[in-house]
């Protein structure tokens, strides 16, 4: 599910290319108000196929930046404020990366630092969503609005990337980002230096800070994630990453690897099996909405050689990469 808050533009935008919001909400089930409430919510395939409508209506295939472009940290409530009142860009990050999915549990936020550069990346973790560019053109968007309300309205990243094949027209992300973005990435991030994260924010407020933080925790308790869940969100961002070991994991989760192999053994499943899964839905993710080669996917997934890859894949899906992303008929992906 999703909160609305970072999607309140939709109407308008549909105004301005001369579009009924109305009849287009109505499509869904939705009331012509829903999008004026930033507290409701909606799964991520309804907005995916929501935009997909936009973009027919209107014929403009970067309608979701559109979109993200008027989103910014006050779209996401109490996570937005949390970080506004944070300290400095790093501790606000972090709040980011720990906090956002008391409103956004289809995808998951990521602050990766290697000493030199931050990549702050936006992931969906639930598979076969359609117009999936669409949703990560608008969180990419909002993102940087969000970094220039914490470092200043001329802030620019060093790098965008966006994790699907690169559009026919790029002058709109062009002139947005002040650069061209990097497409067929294998995630949707922002990347700029490390030394950023020590800087102090002029909206720092403890009192304000607590009171965000005391919001947030009530929100979590509400709809607190169980094992599966959390691990399925973690193991999407890691299985990128050099180390997407049980160790690693495990670690992240911050218990021992003989007790998380204990508790999932208890809820009928194993840490291979949730790696396997994982792999499977994000190579999919890859192969569909990227045009990177599948010799490049198994190396960023973590395999050995492109012939383990296709082996795995086959056995998954019951076709090799190549034949599957020919034959891709926009349905979800079959877990393993």
């Amino acid at each position: 599910m999703l909160r609305t808050g970072p999607l309140m533009a939709l109407p308008a935008v549909l105004r301005s290319f001369g579009a009924d919001p109305a009849r287009l909400l109505a499509e869904f089930g939705l009331d012509a108000a829903f999008f004026d409430d930033p507290e409701n919510t909606l799964s991520i395939t309804t907005a995916g196929r929501i935009f997909g409508r936009c973009v027919e209506l209107t014929g403009c295939r970067h309608f979701g930046l559109l979109i993200g472009q008027q989103a910014g940290h006050s779209s996401l409530g109490a996570v937005g404020f949390l970080m506004q009142s944070s300290e400095d860009v790093g501790t606000a990050l972090e709040a980011l990366a720990r906090d956002l999915n008391v409103q956004d549990r289809a995808a998951v936020v990521s602050v990766e630092n290697d000493g030199k550069h931050v990549v702050l990346s936006y992931t969906v973790v639930q598979p076969g969503v359609e117009h999936l560019d669409q949703i990560l053109a608008v969180a990419i968007a909002a993102g940087l609005n969000i970094m220039r309300a914490l470092c200043g309205p001329q802030w620019c990243p060093d790098e965008v990337r966006f994790a699907f094949a690169r559009p026919a027209g790029v002058e709109p992300y062009r002139r947005f980002f002040h650069m061209l973005p990097r497409f067929d990435a294998e995630q949707s991030a922002l990347v700029f230096p490390a030394g950023l994260l020590r800087q102090p924010l002029p909206g720092a407020d403890p009192i304000l800070r607590k009171l965000m933080e005391d919001r947030i925790r009530e929100l979590q308790l509400r709809a607190d994630d169980d094992l599966l869940a959390q691990l399925r969100r973690l193991l999407r961002v890691m299985i990128t990453s050099p180390d997407c070991s049980l160790a690693a994991v495990a670690r992240r989760i911050g218990v021992h690897g003989r007790t998380l192999n204990r508790e999932l053994a208890a809820q009928g499943t194993s840490f291979l099996r949730l790696r396997e899964e994982t792999r499977y839905g994000a190579a999919c993710q890859l192969l569909e909405k990227t045009r990177t080669p599948a010799w490049e996917i198994a190396a960023i997934l973590g395999y050995t050689s492109a012939s383990a890859f296709t082996r795995a894949f086959r056995r998954w899906s019951g076709a090799a990469p190549a034949e599957w992303r020919a034959s891709r008929a926009h349905r979800p992906p079959r877990l393993p």
